[in-house]
């Protein structure tokens, strides 16, 4: 596998992903923001952010399978979330757990959250970008 994930001593240990990752593959997969859009471009979980997470997870699943990934590959996340606060945390994990029960792995790279005044469209809550390392 080309991405290795860790977390080097010294640095606080996170719950939900790595601190760092070092990737020794050739072939880079950049995924555009996804959104929690189906494949007919529906909202999904209108109101629900863990729902949402959820879905982008998978979408970002969909796209690395695409390319011959998988999130095994993804050396960094980047999640931007509408109207941010500390108290979401549960959500946002509870969608990331769902995601990872569907694809049968815990994705836990390194990543960003942001928190973001609005996205693309009002019932949009969340987008999730990310960057993949392929042998």
């Amino acid at each position: 596998m080309a991405i290795s994930l860790m977390n080097p001593e010294g640095l606080p240990k996170a719950d939900a992903y790595h601190q760092v990752s070092t990737a020794t593959g050739s072939r880079l997969v950049f995924v555009a923001g996804q959104v929690a859009w189906d494949a007919e471009g529906i909202t999904v979980g209108v109101g629900d952010l863990a729902a949402q997470v959820e879905q982008c997870y998978l979408n970002i699943a969909t796209a690395l399978a695409h390319a011959g990934g998988s999130f095994g590959d993804v050396a960094k996340l980047t999640v931007h979330i509408v109207d941010w606060t500390p108290d979401k945390m549960p959500l946002f994990l509870d969608g990331v757990a769902r995601a990872a029960a569907k694809l049968g792995t815990t994705p836990a790279p390194p990543g960003t959250l942001l928190g973001v005044a609005a996205l693309d469209v009002p019932e949009h809550m969340v987008e999730v970008e990310a960057t993949a390392v392929l042998d």
